[in-house]
């Protein structure tokens, strides 16, 4: 017989501005610690040493995360011009440099090739998989790692300033999967000069923003205790980017048994992913076909 998990049964989203020097995994771990909660995710890794969003789901509210990670994501950073790292960061050690260094008008103008469908080719300390194992891991073996450019979409990257020769901030707004060190590699590759990103930080992730986020010092200090609980936010809000379906409780009953269950259609149409509601609350996702939702996810209701 398996063992019953320990712990609440909570649910919602905790925004969690994250601190430098900290893996993902630590904040949820410290985050499940502190509400005491069953089952908890997060919604986007950050590297360690990066700061800002980190959206943590609870309970049922992990069956959203999807809808998080798809969303699009904004990035503040700062490109260490004319040097290359082996990481692509300023944890790495350095492989290359250069005396060269790049114009204000000569950034703008290398930004524009990566906007759009772009492909890019991750960082080699990175957590993508390669025949079933991290390539971080391969590469720190001191194996040649090879990684196959994927698709990104970056829907803006811009210059905000320009602190001296050395660095430059960008801000970039981008899809899932993106890798800011892989954006400061390749831009720093078409500058002729190197780079490598310095500091990095996201300010919003989908609907969740750096500025509402919560510190880890205030978890600490507000660890299981009900305070902690008034940060949660709904898990309705991790579908935020899917159009809402009010359904009878009768669709409701159907619905959460995983049945088809009718609707009141708005502005979708038929193969539309959509999510349906009783009362404002999240019963189950699926797709809509001729006046019903057939689930896909079904949202367990709180006793």
């Amino acid at each position: 017989m398996a063992r019953k998990r320990k712990g609440r049964d909570i649910s919602g989203w905790l925004v969690v501005d994250k601190p430098a020097g900290l893996t993902s995994t630590a904040v949820v771990n410290k985050v499940r610690w502190a509400l005491d909660a069953k089952k908890a995710g997060h919604a986007g890794t950050l590297d360690p040493e990066a700061t800002g969003v980190l959206a943590v789901a609870l309970g049922e509210a992990t069956k959203t995360v999807p809808y998080i990670t798809d969303a699009l994501k904004a990035y503040t950073f700062t490109v260490r011009l004319g040097q290359a790292t082996n990481t692509d960061d300023a944890e790495g050690e350095v492989i290359a440099q250069s005396d060269a260094r790049p114009t204000d008008e000569q950034i703008k103008e290398a930004l524009l090739p990566f906007l759009g469908e772009i492909m890019q080719v991750p960082p080699k300390f990175s957590a993508v998989k390669i025949d079933g194992q991290r390539a971080y891991k391969l590469a720190r073996d001191g194996e040649d790692v090879q990684i196959e450019a994927r698709p990104l979409w970056v829907e803006e990257l811009i210059m905000l300033d320009r602190p001296d020769a050395d660095h430059v901030m960008l801000e970039m707004t981008c899809g899932k999967g993106g890798y800011v060190r892989s954006i400061a590699r390749d831009l720093g590759a078409a500058l002729g000069c190197y780079g490598h990103v310095k500091e990095l930080r996201r300010i919003w992730s989908g609907p969740f923003d750096a500025e509402d986020g919560i510190s880890l010092e205030r978890i600490d200090e507000l660890a299981k205790s009900p305070e902690l609980d008034q940060y949660l936010r709904p898990l309705e809000e991790g579908l935020a980017d899917l159009p809402e379906l009010k359904c009878t409780p009768q669709g409701a009953v159907r619905l959460r048994n995983g049945n088809p269950g009718m609707v009141m259609a708005a502005d979708v149409e038929y193969g539309d992913e959509a999510w349906a509601s009783l009362d404002g609350k999240a019963v189950a996702v699926g797709i809509y076909k001729s006046g019903e939702l057939h689930p896909s996810r079904v949202f367990v209701e709180p006793e």
